[in-house]
């Protein structure tokens, strides 16, 4: 049996042709080099109408159906740890979300940073490519790598809103000291403020905000920051616009689980038919709302770990789904394989080799030779290619080099399409750290898994995601 798959790119086309026995392409012009294309084959989007062509729902047509579990976690001592120099919780979290949720369920962020701030955690911190990120306090809405926009929120947020106004009237309180230019937004203002003059601050602004004419809300969260938003925005109201949003497209979640530390994260917690953790290291703030507000509600739990362990530790508490992090599975436990998964699995065993947390045996370079299609390709950054078979035996050479050093692989946004009944497209980002240094491709992989369980490695592609890229990513 043949199976054509054809895309149209600037008017060329490129097809692939699956044979059970082999994979060609053939492609037109025949001087172009067609493994160039196949990093952006994807399932097409659908045209959106008017009302919602501008807030990303993309990211929901790539979902067969409604999405099986959307986590909306906040970020700082949440998602990420500031206390854990190994970013160990973190690096569970990815690996569980990528090998078991990315291809059907939503990952939101939601944080009280700026996209200035938030850009600069990312590079500090190995987060993975949330679906939606929610910025600045619940006022800025945006959709995928890109962060586009959500204009319907800003539209809303405008209404009874002026920022003029709102700095004109704080800068009549002394005991408010602004935070930096990139924290002051369109529809956000922010202070410092002493926390045993917050009550005091709070109560008075509102008063004369609201003189103004204005319906503002005042949010106080880690005992110093003070946010000045419109009444109708907020990390709740920002989570609310997005499930009606959804249910609209007729794709409600199945499950949405909040995640948070702090003040400003309590209204996610009020919204109806959610299951939400407070993590370990919650904040007083939040505990004394949970207590005064929700303390009887069993869909909340306050998590016996920390930050994004907590968040794992609530997926299984609530069995919203799997909870067992690959990084958690023994080296020689074995289950049942999906494509994400193997995806995930070898990253891991590349990381543990490099850092000699398994033994140096043969048996893994014979395991990878197995693993490999007879004719099986890879193709380097540099556009040099090589047998797969070939190129694992610099394995070998590498084994152990990261050894005693913060070495980490992860990969981010596997994206999966399957082409026919054993033969799936899967295309990611893989990264490795070491200490302060990291790098990064996009990589487009083929695996099959025909009369078989384990998946055969066919085509292997990468591509630096950054013109620094200098070397040492082998798979």
């Amino acid at each position: 049996m043949l199976t054509r798959i054809a895309l149209s790119l600037s008017h060329q086309e490129v097809i692939l042709l699956i044979t059970p026995s082999s994979i060609s392409i053939s492609s037109f012009p025949p001087d172009l080099n067609p493994f160039f294309f196949i990093p952006i084959l994807h399932k097409p989007t659908s045209r959106l109408n008017e009302t919602h062509q501008n807030w990303g729902l993309n990211i929901m047509d790539r979902l067969n159906s409604s999405p099986r579990l959307m986590i909306v976690s906040d970020l700082d001592h949440t998602m990420v740890d500031h206390h854990d120099p190994e970013n160990s919780s973190l690096f569970r979290f990815n690996a569980l979300w990528e090998a078991h949720y990315r291809h059907d369920s939503l990952l939101v962020f939601s944080t009280g940073r700026s996209p200035t701030l938030y850009k600069q955690l990312r590079k500090e911190k190995p987060m993975i490519t949330p679906d939606i990120t929610i910025t600045s306090v619940g006022t800025e809405i945006t959709y995928g790598k890109s962060m586009m926009p959500d204009n319907g929120w800003v539209e809303f947020l405008n209404k009874k809103w002026d920022q003029n106004i709102v700095m004109e009237e704080t800068s009549k309180f002394p005991e408010l000291k602004p935070q930096a230019e990139t924290e002051q937004r369109s529809h956000k203002v922010s202070f410092y403020v002493e926390k045993e003059k917050a009550k005091q601050v709070t109560e008075a602004l509102s008063k004369v905000l609201e003189g103004r004419g204005l319906d503002v809300k005042i949010i106080y969260s880690g005992g110093i920051d003070l946010d000045i938003l419109p009444k109708g925005a907020g990390k709740g109201q920002a989570l609310a616009y997005l499930l009606k949003k959804f249910e609209t497209e007729g794709k409600p979640p199945l499950n949405t689980l909040v995640c948070g530390d702090s003040g400003n994260d309590a209204e996610l917690f009020s919204i109806p038919g959610v299951y939400g953790v407070m993590v370990s290291n919650a904040q007083e703030e939040l505990l004394q709302w949970h207590a005064e507000n929700a303390k009887d509600n069993p869909k909340i739990l306050h998590a016996s770990e920390r930050c994004a362990s907590g968040i794992i530790e609530a997926i299984g508490h609530f069995k919203l789904g799997p909870n067992l992090s690959p990084r958690d599975v023994p080296d020689d436990h074995f289950e049942s394989m999906s494509p994400s998964l193997e995806i995930v699995n070898f990253s891991l065993l590349l990381e543990k080799w490099r850092r000699a947390d398994v033994e140096k045996s043969e048996l893994v370079i014979a395991g990878i030779k197995a693993a490999a299609f007879p004719s099986g390709v890879y193709i380097d950054p540099s556009g040099a290619t090589h047998s797969i078979k070939e190129y694992a035996n610099i394995l070998r050479e590498v084994y152990g080099d990261k050894q005693g050093k913060q070495f980490r692989i992860w990969v981010d946004d596997v994206l999966a399409t399957q082409l026919s009944s054993d033969i799936w497209l899967m295309r990611f980002d893989e990264w490795e750290s070491s200490g302060e240094e990291r790098q990064g491709c996009v990589v487009t992989t083929i695996l099959s898994n025909k009369d078989s369980d384990w998946f055969n490695l066919v085509h292997v592609h990468r591509t630096w995601l950054e013109p620094s890229g200098k070397g040492g990513l082998l798979f």
